[in-house]
């Protein structure tokens, strides 16, 4: 299935018949080059930019006391497992799948499977919101609280990738 985004062409400017170029011509222009050069490299930019945040934050989880999420990540992967997953194991875990993503993304190697991977693990990254309110939000949103609120970037993100490797397409407008 292939989804085509178009971009509306403004009406134009001067009658038919007149062949003057003039700023509005010359802009029209230029808004067609950039919006084709976004509409081949964009998405491709933005499935790289979203693969090193991934890595940016799951790296640091492999070594202890590094990651300013540890304790947030431990503490949700205990809750959710039911005590199963705990601690280092925790740690540990949540860093391999975020590195996972995060290079599937930056190299676009097992994108789909890595795609997979990307919606269980926004489940558990946005599960504190949920598990952890009243702790996130004591009244102003504590700095986990902030931490995973802007994971909502991520999952947006994450859908626009996620939809051109099932097939959809941004197209420039015609």
């Amino acid at each position: 299935m292939t989804t085509n985004l178009t971009m509306p062409r403004p009406p134009a400017t001067e009658p038919a018949g007149d062949r003057s170029v003039g700023p509005r011509d010359r802009l029209d222009r230029a808004t067609e080059r950039v919006a084709g050069w976004l509409t081949g490299h964009s998405i491709p930019i933005l499935r790289v930019s979203l693969g090193l945040v991934f890595l940016t934050f799951g790296v640091p989880k492999f070594f202890p006391g590094a990651s300013p999420a540890e304790e947030l990540t431990v503490r949700t992967i205990e809750t959710l497992t039911l005590g199963v997953v705990s601690g280092g194991t925790a740690l540990l875990l949540t860093a391999i799948v975020e590195c996972f993503i995060g290079l599937t993304l930056v190299t676009g190697k097992l994108l789909r499977v890595g795609l997979l991977v990307l919606a269980g693990a926004l489940v558990g990254i946005m599960s504190p919101l949920v598990l952890f309110f009243t702790d996130m939000f004591p009244g102003a949103p504590t700095l986990e609280a902030q931490y995973v609120l802007k994971d909502i970037v991520l999952v947006a993100a994450g859908l626009v990738v996620a939809a051109t490797a099932l097939g959809a397409r941004l197209v420039p407008g015609r």
